[in-house]
């Protein structure tokens, strides 16, 4: 099942913001920053500190093309030492993005977990939910995955979080719930009609019949 195809899209534009951005971003802060309190030396230090960061994530990124096993040796790596770091959010996505195409779910759980509580963006923290939630799925942690649906998330997230609970209510064999979720989850989309999950709920309907 491919757990990324919506979401992915997402990261890769903050991705590229940040590869295009960060630098200046980081760079007028520091010298706002400079100009405004007038810790020259700190906000120097600081500043170079980010350069350093977003050299080594861009690094670690270009590397994860190469070689999948150096990539998550020099993943965990950048993690431990970047635990501050807005990159570390999307160091973690893209180790459960590998770990979840290897079907190591329990690894993928870790990382996705990790993305969450080190998230600083709520897009960012909302993709890895979503995607902790599926992965949850994968690993038949059906009450998990609908506790970390929980929190409220974006509203550009809502259809994927019933067509998530769908799948885990239809897995729990509770198939009313799970029409009601598949159900919601068309009403919320905003990119028209999904023939996947058309086909989930029609499928489902069918199944219900036979059952009465």
């Amino acid at each position: 099942m491919d757990i990324h195809q919506t979401e992915e899209q997402q990261v890769e534009a903050i991705k590229s913001f940040w590869s295009n951005n960060g630098n200046a971003i980081i760079a007028g802060l520091a010298i706002g920053f400079s100009g405004f309190i007038g810790l020259n030396y700190y906000n120097d230090h600081k500043l170079q500190q980010e350069l350093n960061t977003s050299e080594a994530y861009q690094t670690m990124i270009e590397a994860a093309t190469e070689d999948s096993a150096a990539f998550e040796a020099a993943g965990k790596a950048f993690i431990a030492e970047n635990e501050a770091s807005s990159y570390t959010m999307l160091t973690a996505i893209a180790l459960a993005k590998e770990a979840a195409e290897k079907q190591d779910w329990q690894q993928a759980q870790t990382y996705l977990s990790t993305a969450i509580e080190k998230s600083v963006d709520d897009g960012i923290k909302a993709i890895a939910t979503v995607r902790l939630a599926r992965v949850q799925l994968q690993l038949e942690e059906y009450e998990a995955a609908l506790a970390t649906l929980t929190p409220k998330l974006p509203a550009s997230f809502d259809a994927s979080v019933e067509e998530i609970r769908g799948d885990i209510y239809f897995k729990q064999g509770k198939t009313e719930l799970a029409r009601n979720a598949y159900q919601a989850a068309i009403d919320d989309a905003t990119d028209g009609t999904n023939p996947a999950l058309q086909m989930k709920l029609d499928n489902l309907a069918q199944v219900i019949n036979l059952n009465k």
